[in-house]
């Protein structure tokens, strides 16, 4: 095949080396297919992949990929940059009829990020198909959503859960055409923030809608909450002690009481040369302050969270993403599947309130199987919180030891 040649050519966006390690628990019956031409793809759907840069699948892709496009219902885990969000791309792909003017594909997402993320991963990847698709989410005009959908062409949608709502209760999304949606970063759309609104759209989907659940965190308690939308799903998930992220060293650093961390972030800026880092706080309070402080003290850093407006949100992921600023001051939400592969460094200032979301930010570096280094301070009153996670993925953080700056030159 004149397609295959390109993958002589093309660069290798995981490592599969990392990936490999990985233990599945899947479903009787689901065996891996180690190559995308022996997955019968649409010629134009190869190239695509070809050209975003993709030589063969990663282990997720193997094992979740054919059973989606067949139509079966899949709960697919797998760690932080691993290929998740392409592996929704192709799917979509896949599935759509671009020669149908009608909404065939939804996807729903956390974040706002994360949303418009996805839609730039599907046009890439659908670059020879002439693929349709539609960011819909909050901050932005309500009334050029409802123009670009009341037109008609839109074949998916990608989304957050508030902004899709009112576009379904507008009826300005017909949902009658809909056959798969995908519920991105999953645990976090099933909790009690979002939870009411995803059983909302599940009742104005059709009968037969294919549901796709995607994360690197499924709690047992999301998963016997499937029972109730899903169709005898097929299960790909890994096990919990494998989703460390061998690839990211993980270090923590005793600070005793909250006023010591800010002399104790100086420290650190002085011992490493940082490249690209994200710092997370878990209050929006916080990264103001934060951020103030070290501008104060003459550092150029860039922030971002929740209450900011869109476009000052789009500006900063803009600036971060290429290179512009170095060191990004978050809360949780870049916690989730937002990608940046230069980022080397996370930096948990606060430790998160959830042993689920640790996993998701340190993910935010090593991307792809690349390296990278994850710092957490400690207070005394942090360590009921640090046992639960070491706990849970059988992990001990240990202290940073004083070469971790020859580390990150070595290793990031």
């Amino acid at each position: 095949m004149a397609l295959a040649a390109k993958t002589s050519r093309a660069v290798q966006k995981m490592d599969d080396e990392d990936d490999d390690k990985l233990t599945f628990e899947t479903s009787e019956g689901i065996e891996p297919i180690m190559s995308f031409e022996e997955m019968q793809l649409k010629d134009n759907v190869l190239r695509g992949i070809y050209d975003y840069g993709f030589v063969k699948p990663s282990d997720i892709q193997t094992r979740a990929l054919m059973p989606i496009i067949k139509g079966r219902d899949v709960i697919a885990q797998a760690q932080s940059g691993t290929g998740k969000t392409s592996m929704v791309a192709i799917t979509v792909c896949q599935m759509v009829d671009t020669s149908s003017k009608q909404v065939q594909a939804l996807i729903l997402s956390p974040t706002r990020e994360l949303a418009s993320q996805t839609v730039k991963v599907i046009l890439t990847i659908g670059d020879y198909l002439n693929i349709q698709v539609h960011t819909c989410i909050g901050g932005k005009s309500m009334g050029e959503d409802i123009k670009k959908l009341e037109r008609g062409g839109v074949q998916v949608v990608s989304g957050t859960p508030g902004r899709v709502c009112d576009m379904i209760k507008r009826r300005t999304i017909h949902t009658k055409s809909i056959k798969l949606m995908v519920l991105d970063e999953a645990d976090e759309m099933l909790s009690r923030g979002f939870k009411d609104q995803i059983y909302f759209l599940y009742r104005h989907l059709p009968a037969e809608i294919q549901v796709v659940l995607i994360s690197a965190t499924l709690p047992d308690e999301i998963l016997e909450m499937t029972n109730k939308f899903m169709t005898d799903p097929v299960r790909i998930l890994v096990k919990r002690n494998q989703l460390s992220l061998e690839g990211i060293r993980q270090y923590i650093i005793n600070v005793e009481k909250e006023e010591w961390k800010f002399d104790t972030l100086l420290d650190l800026y002085e011992t490493l040369t940082i490249r690209s880092a994200i710092i997370f706080c878990n209050t929006k309070k916080k990264v103001d302050w934060l951020t103030e402080k070290m501008r104060s003290n003459d550092f150029p850093v860039s922030s971002m969270h929740g209450d900011m407006p869109q476009k000052e949100r789009d500006a900063i992921m803009a600036e971060f993403r290429s290179g512009l600023t170095r060191v990004l001051i978050t809360t949780d939400i870049w916690a989730r599947g937002l990608d940046v592969k230069q980022v080397s460094l996370v930096l948990n200032y606060d430790l998160p309130l959830s042993r689920e979301l640790y996993i998701h930010r340190i993910g935010r570096s090593g991307r792809f199987g690349r390296k990278g280094i994850a710092i957490n301070f400690v207070r005394s009153d942090d360590s009921k919180i640090l046992r639960d996670i070491e706990r849970y993925y059988g992990i001990h953080l240990p202290e940073m030891p004083t070469n971790v700056a020859d580390l990150m030159k070595r290793e990031c």
